[in-house]
């Protein structure tokens, strides 16, 4: 992410040290998924050097993109089930709203609340 996004320059303190990211149950499912995903990349590419039909490639796209997507909701489902009640229970609730709120609203092509919309 650019250093002067706003979201990744929020500090992410957890108020204890001992605090894991919600997704560290399901890493392993993740980092498989990951995988799967950079073999697709892969797979692309070496269609792409065969010069292969570009509907193919182009139905090759969508399926990684489907399948970035499908490991995006898993990461957010885990971010909303676990850090984000872990800080509603800590009374910090509305910044880590806002901020799930602004990164979907930024992966959908939406503008940020509060961002200049372009005409």
């Amino acid at each position: 992410m650019p250093a002067d996004d706003p979201i990744a320059t929020q500090p992410h303190d957890h108020g204890t040290d001992s605090f894991r990211h919600s997704y560290t149950k399901d890493k392993a499912q993740l980092l498989r998924r990951l995988a799967r995903i950079e073999g697709q990349v892969r797979g692309i590419s070496r269609m792409i050097e065969r010069e292969e039909y570009c509907v193919d490639i182009l139905q090759q796209t969508s399926a990684l993109r489907a399948a970035v997507d499908s490991l995006a909701v898993l990461v957010l489902e885990d971010h909303v089930q676990g850090c984000v009640r872990t800080a509603a229970e800590q009374g910090d609730a509305e910044r880590y709203v806002d901020e799930v709120v602004d990164v979907v609203r930024r992966t959908l092509g939406r503008p940020l609340r509060g961002a200049p919309r372009s005409s």
